[in-house]
């Protein structure tokens, strides 16, 4: 009987642990790919809901098992993620504004989105010095409200400020692939339009 309350206890105190280290990347990823497509003006198909997937009813199913656990407290979390307080609104909004902006600096290669996900000078051919200063300024605003999207994003969901780099890099990859056909990337340190 002793050997099944400790068991027990055991196997809720790991349970807690589960959730206390428990990054949402799917959801994280999901999030991602919608702010980038609303800030920089991607194709406004609406998501497709995933399909269910078929539930068991066996008692004994790992599934079921899951569900009576705390682990389904994490698990769950990974439905959604909060994107949508003041903070993250307003940066979301600042950098939508500036897009315009960007965009055509972007289409003439003068910016390019590094492997980091922000922006960077790629190149100031054809730049005169107004363009150039414009560039810098644009370009700091921009890095700066993305930078603290992710940090906003982390805090806005519980996650540990140590997970802002894995916010960063998820954000980095959806950048990159929502980038127009034409406009240059960085990909190990080298340059290519996409």
């Amino acid at each position: 009987m002793l050997k099944r309350i400790v068991f027990t206890l055991v196997f809720f105190v790991s349970a807690c642990v589960t959730v206390n280290i428990y990054f949402p990347a799917a959801a994280v990823e999901r999030a991602a790919e919608q702010i980038v497509k609303e800030t920089w003006g991607g194709p406004n198909e609406p998501a497709k809901p995933a399909a269910p997937a078929p539930q068991s009813r066996n008692l004994f199913a790992p599934s079921y098992l899951v569900k009576l656990s705390f682990v389904s407290k994490a698990l769950a979390q990974d439905a959604d993620i909060n994107v949508t307080n003041p903070a993250i609104r307003a940066l979301k909004d600042s950098i939508r504004k500036r897009s315009d902006a960007l965009k055509p600096y972007l289409d003439k290669g003068n910016v390019g989105i590094g492997q980091d996900g922000l922006l960077a000078l790629r190149s100031a051919d054809g730049l005169n010095l107004k363009e150039r200063a414009d560039i810098n300024q644009l370009l700091e605003a921009e890095n700066k409200d993305r930078e603290a999207l992710y940090g906003e994003i982390a805090k806005a969901n519980s996650i540990s400020s140590d997970n802002i780099p894995r916010i960063k890099s998820i954000f980095a990859k959806s950048w990159i692939e929502q980038a127009r056909p034409g406009w240059w990337i960085q990909s190990g340190g080298n340059w290519q339009k996409k």
